[in-house]
Formats: structure tokens, C-alpha cells, sequence
């Protein structure tokens, strides 16, 4: 089993990374933790290096764990949200973890558009933590 979890080194994605591990164990799966970004723009040298750091930051907590991951920094020109779902589709997994935070009363109906799409959109399924 694969399980995906989408991580940007917020409060809501480290909670999907320690459901992966729940899940992780519960399954004997292997996790593949991604961060998306648009790139393109001046800011993407240092947005990459934060990407890059956390990445290493979530792998170190699942490696002390035991299981078997795979960080990536997805810079393809794609939205979050098309870029996991897409990516998920690449790769074959068996289920998405994605972190929600807490918006507006309209954003709580949403969940935000990056996990709203994953959720319509995804051909597996979509848990999502807050």
C-alpha cells in the first residue's frame, strides 16, 4: 500500500504526517510525502529551500518511526491540488492525507480549494486531518 501525504511544514500537514504513521503501521504501507509548488516567481530559490527543509524534517520523523518514505518537491507549473492529484495517479496510491486548516464559516464549508479539489477530484481516498 502507498499512502501520499501532502506536506508544507504547517501545523494541519503535521498532523496528516502523524495520521501516515498510524496508518503506515496499520497497513505495512510505505509513504510518499509531497510538497507542491507553483514556482516561477523571485521568491521560489527561498521558497524551495524552506520546501527542501521541512521535506528532510518530515522524513526524519518517519524514518524514527520505521517506515519507508520518499520525499518529493513538485515544481511542475501545476496548482496544488492538480499537481497531488496527478502525481497520486503517477504513483499508484492507495490513499491521500491532506491537512486542513480553519478559514472563514464559507472556508469551513470548502476546506480551502487545494483540498476541496483533491477531495472531488482524487480516484482514491482522501482523509483529511485539522
Amino acid at each position: 500500500m502507498k499512502i501520499l501525504v501532502c506536506y508544507d511544514d504547517s501545523k494541519a500537514s503535521m498532523g496528516a504526517l502523524k495520521l501516515s504513521i498510524q496508518h503506515a503501521k496499520s497497513f505495512d504501507a510505505s509513504v510518499l510525502v509531497i510538497t507542491s509548488l507553483i514556482g516561477g516567481n523571485k521568491d521560489g530559490i527561498e521558497d524551495n529551500k524552506k520546501a527542501e527543509d521541512g521535506l528532510k524534517e518530515a522524513q526524519a520523523i518517519l524514518e524514527k518511526e520505521g517506515i519507508q518514505c520518499e520525499t518529493h518537491l513538485l515544481v511542475r507549473g501545476m496548482t496544488s491540488g492538480e499537481d497531488i492529484i496527478q502525481y497520486g495517479k503517477e504513483h499508484g496510491v492507495d490513499e491521500i492525507i491532506i491537512g486542513i486548516r480553519r478559514t472563514s464559516k464559507v472556508g469551513k464549508m470548502v476546506f480551502g480549494s487545494t483540498a476541496q479539489y483533491v477531495i472531488l477530484e482524487a480516484d482514491c481516498p482522501v482523509v483529511t486531518t485539522k
